[in-house]
């Protein structure tokens, strides 16, 4: 097998290729990519579809890629070839390439709905009358509208699915336009509202550790529960996305989309079942008990330089680093305040969920003992692709007299024996939408909720403070969350 040193992971050997899993009862599909030449799709997408095509996870595919650029297909497929060898994580073999390569056709946009259209029929010829059609939207939300309309007119509708990407909408008003005009075209239950951090192992991982063990699920709540951080800080600029992030900003591009879906993962009531209507409804409660995000419970900042970058206006207020406490008005976390915080030009760039526990009374333990002095016991969730779980807790340090010291439990997936079956973030949310699942995806009920619990810090922001480059953001974000105190920078490094 075809292995990658950095992850374990392994392409299936040459010219095997069982089925299992799902994929007996997945049609084959068509896989329609617009942006295809962009940074997204040279990043993660390429070498998604790649690897799934190979994988025992898909059924079979066949790949029309479209974007500006006028290219043939050979010049596509070699900067597909390009972008596979440069940013995945797994290389395929010249075997399993040239089979990739055989299954992708390259569409420029400028040849209009009509040439789309064949090539999609040419594709969907190969593989039969079961075919059904995906079409990735990976393009800017400006272009969106665009798009929609050429699928239209190119008659690309029926026995599809369309997965778009964020931000979706940029305040309530226009994410409630953006979702009437998609209605038009496509039912509700067609459209892929996608988060690649929900798609991530660890993410889903809360679910297991909330709803499939007694040891946890009863202890979910504002009476052992103090309070929740989800710190995603990032060491990358702008890298050339100036225009995009002008009219975006950290709050809009990270926490909208990304930051809230992960904490209705961890805030929300148990489903009736794990299944993609039922979580849905569950996350949308969540979204719905959102107290309005107050201007005086954010901190927006921004790094030193920002306005210096090409692009970007001299007199800048676009916070490229936001911190905020979110409360959940219901009966689970009436009182629990939930501290989000994300950023550019980070110390460290880290995805982490943390879970701080109440403190037991300390009184029985005598003074100098240490109890309490690392502060609360936490759970902690890493969304790193080599995802990690720890809990700390206090226990007594070997030696005479009663001094405690913080222990921990760690577990990662690289040691389960299932490593080879872990799929990135968007092969799996590609694969769970060619199966028509929308669990890991934002509903349009969803969304406008969450925009319209925004609009108060949208119509009134505070001002954006100045922080150094590679640092954790500017000094307000301490008196945002007093008494307590961010877990990042970890005092501890997690285990190798």
């Amino acid at each position: 097998m075809a292995t990658d040193k950095a992850q374990n992971i392994a392409y299936p050997a040459p010219g095997s290729r069982p089925l299992r899993h799902d994929s007996e009862s997945l049609p084959p599909h068509v896989i329609v990519l617009f942006g295809a030449t962009g940074d997204l799709a040279k990043r993660k997408l390429l070498p998604g579809l790649a690897y799934l095509d190979q994988s025992t996870f898909s059924p079979d595919i066949r790949v029309v890629a479209t974007s500006l650029e006028d290219f043939t297909d050979e010049e596509f497929l070699a900067h597909a070839k390009k972008a596979i060898d440069e940013f995945g994580n797994r290389h395929p073999t010249d075997e399993q390439w040239a089979s990739f390569a055989s299954k992708v056709q390259y569409v420029p946009q400028s040849a209009g709905p009509e040439a789309l259209a064949k090539a999609v029929a040419v594709a969907e010829e190969e593989l039969g009358p079961d075919a059904r059609r995906l079409h990735y939207l990976s393009v800017p939300p400006k272009a969106a509208q665009s798009v929609i309309t050429m699928l239209k007119d190119a008659d690309l509708v029926k026995r599809s699915k369309v997965v778009m990407e964020k931000p979706f909408g940029t305040d309530l008003e226009s994410a409630v336009a953006l979702n009437a005009f998609v209605h038009k075209t496509f039912k509700e239950s067609q459209i892929f509202r996608i988060d690649h951090f929900l798609g991530k192992e660890a993410a889903q991982n809360i679910l297991a550790f909330r709803f499939a063990n007694g040891l946890f699920e009863p202890i979910w709540n504002r009476n052992f529960i103090d309070h929740i951080q989800i710190d995603i800080p990032e060491k990358l600029g702008l890298d050339q996305r100036a225009n995009f992030y002008e009219s975006t900003g950290a709050y809009k591009d990270m926490v909208v989309t990304h930051l809230f879906q992960v904490m209705a993962f961890v805030v929300m009531e148990p489903p009736t079942a794990l299944e993609p209507r039922a979580i849905s409804e569950e996350k949308n409660k969540v979204f719905r008990s959102m107290l309005p995000i107050n201007p005086a419970d954010v901190v927006r900042g921004q790094y030193q330089g920002y306005r210096d970058e090409p692009g970007v206006s001299p007199d800048s207020e676009t916070e490229t680093f936001i911190a905020l406490k979110v409360g959940i008005d219901n009966w689970r976390w009436a009182g629990v305040p939930i501290y989000l915080r994300t950023g550019k030009k980070m110390a460290e760039g880290q995805r982490i969920i943390s879970i701080a526990f109440k403190e037991a009374p300390r009184t029985m333990f005598p003074a100098g003992s240490g109890v309490g002095a690392q502060g609360p016991d936490h759970l902690t969730f890493d969304l790193a692709d080599e995802s990690k779980v720890s809990l700390s807790f206090y226990g007594k340090r070997p030696g005479p007299g009663m001094r405690l010291e913080k222990l921990s439990m760690q577990f990662s997936t690289q040691e389960t024996a299932a490593i080879a079956d872990v799929l990135e973030a968007y092969e799996r949310l590609i694969l769970d939408a060619m199966r028509g699942d929308h669990t890991l995806f934002t509903t349009a009920e969803g969304i406008e909720s969450l925009w319209e619990r925004s609009m108060p810090l949208l119509e009134d922001p505070p001002l954006v403070k100045m922080y150094p480059p590679g640092t954790w953001g500017p000094n307000a974000i301490h008196q945002l969350i007093a008494p307590n105190a961010w877990r990042l920078p970890f005092e501890r490094a997690w285990r190798e």
